[in-house]
Parts: structure tokens; C-alpha cells; sequence
């Protein structure tokens, strides 16, 4: 099989919930390209996770247990425990309620071939329901592009991803910290990728290959809304000091130009959503609460009203 399969795929659940489990990883079982390791780290579950892994009579599944409930608050440090099991020439982070396309893995070792430089490759996604049925998919884009592009693209809310629509070379991942941690991973799957990507970009594949679940039960649909915010204010610190490097190239100055130029309209807008959200749970416990805490995040008094009006 080794000389049959040329790399080696490590592929990482970091599993809480019991509810989609069977179904995820079934659906990684069930890949055409067979050669990979499937890591899964049981976050102290309260649901019987045992029993539904050891259903699966199969030699690629490594299955371990956290002695302490990581929680949701730091679940990018369990994404990174599935990383330093990973033995794999490549990593894939998936949700445990998540899952794969059978020909997930085999086209994403074709564009690997066509692009051995890259360290990072993406897929489009079909976005399914807790039924599993489809409700919608994430949008087509270049075979190719810089992280310029990419971080351009996605400030301008014209692209939606997820964690698992990536593919990461193991070795530099690691290379590069892991998984970058903010509370409740927010942004942390953007900020990993811009990271990883460096100066060499990004492949992408068109194709719809990962099924992303939204649920009532997706932590990123959850409260913790300070928590929230929190990571908004650490993610704007990251990007002020990624941007005030320079990039070479005409294209990628332009790109970054204009990302500048727009950065604080885009954190402007992702602190009106979290207030939003929150609102909409309760008009006035959240609407104290953002204006108690107006001076620490930034809040002005208009940004409170857009948000209670929907107006991001």
C-alpha cells in the first residue's frame, strides 16, 4: 500500500458530541484513497463515544481520551493534540459531526501532484442540514491564489470556509505553531490558513467534497458572546501586525492596500454580528451588557443600535 499510495493522509476528530459521530466517521472509511490514519480524541465526552468507535473494526483508527474536558472555550488546544498524533504526510481537522465525500482525500492527492510546492489546499463545500440534506454550498474559486487573495476575498464577506474544506502539510503546519488560538476557535481556521499559506499561496479545488453541518448543537452557534468578542479583539491585533509587513509583487501590494484600507470596516461589521446574535437571545440583558463593556471592546453607542436593528 505505501508503494501503491504516495502520501500519507492523518485525519483528526477531536470528538465531543455523540450525535453525528457514526455518520462522520463512516464517511471517512469510506474514502476511494485508502491510505491514512484516522486520529480521535474523545473530550471527555458525555456521551458514549466509546461504543460507537469501537463498532469500527479498523486498524487506521487511533483512539485516545483527554483526561480533562478541554471545553469549547479551548477547543483549538484539542485540534492540536489530533496534529501531534499525526504521522500523515498531510492533515485534515474534521467536525465530528461533519463528513466526507467518498473522493475527498483521492482529489486532494491529485492537487497535491499538480501543486508540490503549496502547504495548504482547500476544497468547496455542500452545507447540510442535521438531516443530512443539503441547504446550500460555499462559493467557486480560483485553482490558485495568494494569501492576499485569499484574505481579500474573505474581509469582504464574499467567501465562506470551514476547518475541514483544508488540507495542511503536516510538517510545516507544525512548523508554524499548529492551529492558531483564540477562544472558541474563532477565526482561528482563518488565521491558521493565512499563517500556513506564507508566501506561497493556496490551491483550491471546485468540486464540492466536504459536507459542513450546521446543527443546534455547532459550538460556533453557541453563546460565550464575550468570549467572542474577546477573540475579535485578538484577531484584530493579529491582522494589524500581519499587514504592517509589505508584500513584493504589484497584485499582492494592491491587495494589501486595500485590505489595510478596509480592516477596520471588517472588524467594525464582525463586532456589530456578535452583538447582534446576542440580542437577538435578549434585546436588554445583552444590550447592558455591551454598553457595560463599550470602553474594553471599542463599542460605540451607534455600533449598539445597528446591531439591535440587524444593520451589519
Amino acid at each position: 500500500m505505501e508503494q501503491q499510495f504516495k502520501w500519507k493522509f492523518s485525519i483528526g476528530i477531536p470528538a465531543f458530541k455523540g450525535r453525528f459521530l457514526d455518520e462522520c466517521i463512516r464517511s471517512i472509511l469510506s474514502q476511494t484513497y485508502p491510505y491514512f490514519e484516522l486520529i480521535i480524541i474523545n473530550d471527555c465526552s458525555p456521551d458514549n463515544l466509546d461504543e460507537i468507535i469501537h463498532s469500527f473494526k479498523d486498524e487506521r483508527i487511533l483512539y485516545s481520551k483527554n483526561e480533562k474536558n478541554t471545553g469549547a472555550e479551548h477547543v483549538v488546544r484539542n485540534w492540536n493534540k489530533c496534529l501531534e498524533k499525526a504521522k500523515g504526510d498531510f492533515f485534515i481537522l474534521m467536525g465530528d459531526d461533519d463528513k466526507m465525500e467518498p473522493e475527498y482525500l483521492q482529489e486532494f492527492a491529485r492537487l497535491i501532484e499538480r501543486y508540490p510546492d503549496l502547504d495548504v489546499f482547500h476544497t468547496r463545500t455542500c452545507i447540510i442540514n442535521e438531516a443530512s440534506h443539503p441547504t446550500g454550498l460555499t462559493q467557486a474559486v480560483p485553482e490558485y491564489e495568494t494569501v492576499y487573495d485569499a484574505m481579500w476575498h474573505r474581509m469582504n464577506f464574499w467567501r465562506t470556509q470551514f476547518i475541514s474544506d483544508f488540507v495542511y502539510r503536516t510538517d510545516a503546519l507544525k512548523d508554524k505553531g499548529g492551529f492558531y488560538y483564540f477562544p472558541l476557535a474563532w477565526a482561528s481556521d482563518d488565521v491558521t490558513a493565512y499563517i500556513a499559506c506564507g508566501r506561497k499561496g493556496i490551491a483550491h479545488i471546485n468540486k464540492l467534497l466536504f459536507n459542513y453541518r450546521i446543527s443546534r448543537f455547532t459550538i460556533s452557534r453557541t453563546g460565550n458572546y464575550l468570549l467572542k468578542m474577546d477573540a475579535l479583539m485578538q484577531e484584530k491585533k493579529w491582522l494589524d501586525e500581519f499587514l504592517a509587513g509589505k508584500p513584493a509583487g504589484i497584485q499582492d501590494r494592491i491587495l494589501h492596500a486595500d485590505i489595510l484600507n478596509k480592516s477596520g470596516w471588517y472588524i467594525r461589521r464582525k463586532k456589530i454580528f456578535t452583538m447582534h446574535a446576542s440580542v437577538r437571545e435578549g434585546y436588554f440583558k445583552y444590550s447592558l451588557m455591551w454598553w457595560k463593556h463599550r470602553s474594553k471592546y471599542g463599542i460605540s453607542l451607534k455600533e449598539i443600535v445597528y446591531a439591535i436593528l440587524g444593520k451589519y
